[in-house]
Parts: structure tokens; sequence; C-alpha cells
């Protein structure tokens, strides 16, 4: 038999032959050649049931019994048939290749067949169809995202020159709302910054971004575990989402954003063919609109738009957007030194980190606004990043305590530790800043040491020896430090001996009085 019946057409030739039709008249009624009713009549004959329980039976059981099988004697055909049971037992064994197995086919064949027609009819005989998966995605679950494969261009005003943009697309996967966006480039910094106005185009953070194996998003792309780039780990640290790559070589696992870049090509590519633009700014102004008109457009089946999908669904589910947007980093080394700075190369600035670090080996992560120092993966400083050249950024606590008092000196601190030993006190110190004159920094050491000798002496002692010290109408630390070694700050002074009502000459007998000179 040359053709192949179904069920049906069995009891359509078992009816007609009951009915007294003969082989050559089924034959023209079923459009099928005389040939064929003869072999299965043959068949039916040669069955242990008559015809009217044949025509009784369902179309499976007709079905084994009577397979389409060709009546044709072809040894040809069914040697080779023979050959692939055989050898389609070691399939599974490790090297197995139908090249090899046809070179062993035609050395024992007689007329074997070209290796061309030996792999169809093997493909036939074992067919191993490949299905595709419906997949069911969570509303705010994945953020799909990835480079158009076709450019779009900018002129350049000077020259003429037509410059190639890169087209960045993405698409949440439950409601389809997409975001499109060009950029000059596809580096990381391109990237990260269309990333960062796609989140604030959709107002909220997925769970997972699923992206391509390109070079700004993955460092080694791997079936398993790929090795995401470290700039994009910091941007999924920023946002609190994880970064999930695609296998490689596997378009399926994105399918919706090629699917959503195939539709860019036609919605937006294709009306902006005859427009001219000379800066990204104007063009992504002109895909913003096209991008509006469709994202409102109505789904075939939803009735629904992506847009209208993500307001009524999908949005809730987003996690909310940080504070701020991600700045790309840049890294350095550097060694702390001696005074407690880090030196920062691209700036030629320096920045203070805890003094506990000296000594130590330290990563800085910098963006254009901030400077962050790392020490074993733990952040020991964060500072503003200064615009000018050659300064000390210096945050107090992180100078060691003696550094810290020395930072502070300055007139009002001395004076204040002053007030607090006593009013002579107090008033001595700010005779010392009155005679420094415009550089005051040596009136700080002779100001520092004078209120150490109170630890010496004591604040009564010194705050006396300070009284008697301003009579001289000179402020040193020395004049003071020779009344407290000689003991001097209780003698009565010259001028207080003076002012008194008592004579200044001691009691004597040997002195006359007033009237022995009348």
């Amino acid at each position: 038999m040359a053709n192949k019946l179904d069920p049906m057409d069995l009891k359509q030739l078992l009816t007609l032959h009951l009915d007294g039709f003969s082989n050559r008249e089924i034959g023209s009624t079923l459009g099928i050649s005389r040939n064929t009713v003869n072999g299965y009549m043959r068949q039916f004959k040669s069955s242990e049931l008559d015809f009217k329980e044949l025509l009784e039976l369902d179309e499976g059981s007709l079905q084994e019994l009577f397979p389409a099988r060709t009546t044709i004697a072809n040894p040809r055909y069914d040697e080779l048939m023979r050959f692939f049971e055989q050898m389609h037992q070691e399939r599974h064994h490790p090297g197995f290749t139908l090249q090899y197995h046809y070179y062993q086919y035609k050395q024992s064949a007689k007329h074997p067949y070209s290796y061309t027609q030996f792999a169809e009819h093997y493909k036939r005989k074992y067919k191993q169809p490949k299905g595709s998966m419906k997949l069911e995605h969570e509303a705010g679950k994945e953020l799909f995202v990835d480079f158009a494969g076709k450019r779009l261009h900018i002129v350049n005003k000077e020259t003429g020159e037509l410059i190639p943009v890169e087209v960045f697309v993405a698409i949440l996967p439950h409601s389809q709302y997409t975001y499109v966006e060009a950029c000059l480039s596809q580096s990381q910094a391109d990237f990260l910054s269309c990333m960062n106005n796609c989140l604030k185009f959709y107002g909220g953070v997925p769970k997972a971004i699923v992206s391509d194996n390109l070079k700004s998003a993955v460092q080694r792309a791997s079936k398993y575990e790929p090795i995401i780039n470290r700039n994009f780990k910091d941007f999924a640290r920023h946002y609190n989402c994880v970064i999930n790559p695609t296998r490689s070589y596997s378009p399926q696992d994105k399918a919706l954003v090629e699917n959503a870049v195939q539709l860019a090509y036609q919605r937006i590519y294709y009306p902006l063919r005859n427009m001219t633009f000379f800066s990204t700014e104007e063009l992504n102004k002109e895909i913003k609109k096209l991008l509006q008109t469709y994202n409102q457009c109505l789904f075939q089946v939803k009735q629904s738009s992506r847009q209208e999908l993500f307001q009524r669904v999908e949005r809730q589910y987003l996690k909310p957007l940080p504070s701020s947007i991600y700045q790309l980093k840049e890294y350095r080394r550097a060694k702390v030194q001696k005074m407690g700075y880090v030196y920062f190369s691209p700036d030629k600035n320096y920045y203070s980190v805890p003094y506990r670090y000296i000594g130590k080996h330290t990563h800085i992560h910098f963006t254009k606004t901030t400077v962050e120092v790392y020490h074993h993966h733990e952040r020991i400083a964060f500072h503003q990043r200064s615009s000018s050249r050659g300064t000390y950024v210096t945050i107090q606590n992180h100078l060691s305590s003696s550094h810290q008092v020395y930072n502070s000196w300055n007139e009002e601190f001395f004076k204040k530790k002053a007030q607090q030993q006593g009013a002579y006190v107090y008033e001595y110190v700010c005779g010392m800043f009155q005679q420094g004159g415009m550089y005051p920094e040596p009136n700080y050491k002779r100001a520092n040491g004078l209120l150490l000798l109170a630890k010496q002496y004591g604040e009564e002692r010194l705050n006396l020896a300070c009284k008697r010290a301003m009579y001289g109408g000179s402020f040193s630390y020395r004049r003071v430090k020779n009344i407290l070694e000689n003991k001097l700050e209780e003698e009565a002074l010259q001028t207080e001996l003076f002012d008194s009502n008592h004579t200044h000459i001691p009691e004597h007998n040997n002195i006359r009085g007033a009237k022995a000179y009348q």
C-alpha cells in the first residue's frame, strides 16, 4: 500500500465492500488506487474477524490491527530499517554519530542509500519533536532588558556625518509595558544611565532584572553561574533587586524583549525613518511620543493596552524607588598615610579615615559627588567629593584625641578653658591674645602652657599668680611660672603697701618721731 489510510477510511472501505462494491469501484469512490484497496482486502480476509465484526471495532483497535505499510516488496528499505533497529539501541552511548554508523551500513548493505537519505529516513523513523513552553510571568517579578540589533542615527551639525546610536529596550513581561531610549554606546555609563531612566519611567523596581550577556552587564557568561559586572552588582544593591542574566545562545529566555525589539522596529524605527536629529536628546524626545502611542495601543485579545494593564495590575507589585539614583562608581587603591589620610589621585586630594587604619591598604569607591573608603569590604569613611585640587578633607572624629584637641585650638577655646580656672586666669589669657598681634599661633602654646600649670600648682595658686603677674603689664608664661616656683603669689605687692593707711616703715626703738625735728 503506497497510501496511508486512517481508521475512518478503513471503515468506509469495509462498508462499501459489504454493499457489494468491487475493489476497482471502491478505489474510484474513495480516490485511492486499486492496489491499495487490494492490499487492505487481503489483510481483512487474513484477519480472524469477519467484515461485520471489523466494522464494529473502534478506530484505535482498527488502527492497531491494520497499520499502514507498503505492500511493494522493497528489500533495500527493509534492510535499512533492520539496521536502524540495531543502531538506535546505541544512541545514548557517548560519541554516537550518524556518520559513524553510516560507514558501517555502507559496508554491509548491497545497495546502500546515500548519507542524506540515510539521515532523513532515521529522523522520520525516530522523530524527537521539541515543544515550546508557555511561561506565566508574575506581576512585578522581572524586567527584561536588551539592546536592539539595529541602530538609529543622529547627524553631526558641523560635518554632516551620520553617527550611529544604540537603542535600549526594556519590558515588564506581565503587562508588556515597554520602555525605549537611545544612547551613544553600550558602555557601562550609558547602560546604567538607561537603567536609571528606565526604573524612573516605571516608578518602581522589580524583584529581578533579566539582561542579555552584554559586557556592560556580565563580566563572564555562563550557563549556570555567570559573573556579574561589579558596577551592575552595585546598581542592583542600590535598587534592592537581583540580576539574572539569560543563558548563552538561549534567546528563548528573553523572548518577550526580543519581540519588543521587533515591535520597536515597526512602531518607532519606521516612523522615524525620514526624520533628522542632531542629538540623542532630540531623538529621545520623539521616541517618547511614539512610545506613549505604542503603549496605549489595545491588545487584540485582552481588549486593554499595555499602559492600562501596568497601571491597573503590575505597578502595585513594584518595590519603591530609593531616594537617589545610582551613580556609576570607579575604583582606586590607596594606603593610609601617617597623617591619617588617603591620597585620591584623580583630584590630587587627601581624605581622612579613622586614625586606627594608619598603614592599612584600602579601596576607594568614588562617583561624581562622593568618595567612599573601604577596608576589607567595610566602609570606614564617607566624604563629599571636593571640586578643588590639593585640599585636605577632614572629619574631626577620624583624628586621634590629641589631634582633635589640637585642631580645636583657637582664641575662644583657651578663653573658655581659662574662665573655668578663675577670673584672674581669664584676664591674663585675654591679655596674652591682645599682645599677640595678627599671628595668634604662638599664643596658643603660651596659653596652653599656662593652663597646664594648674595641674602642678593648683588652680588657686595659679589664679593668685596671674593676679600678681598682671601688675607688671607683661603677659607671658615664664612670668607666671617664676612666681609659682618662688612662691611669690601670696606676698603683698609694693603698690598695696603704699595704698594702705599704715606706714610701710617697720616699728623700731631707734626710730625718732616727728617731735624730734621741731
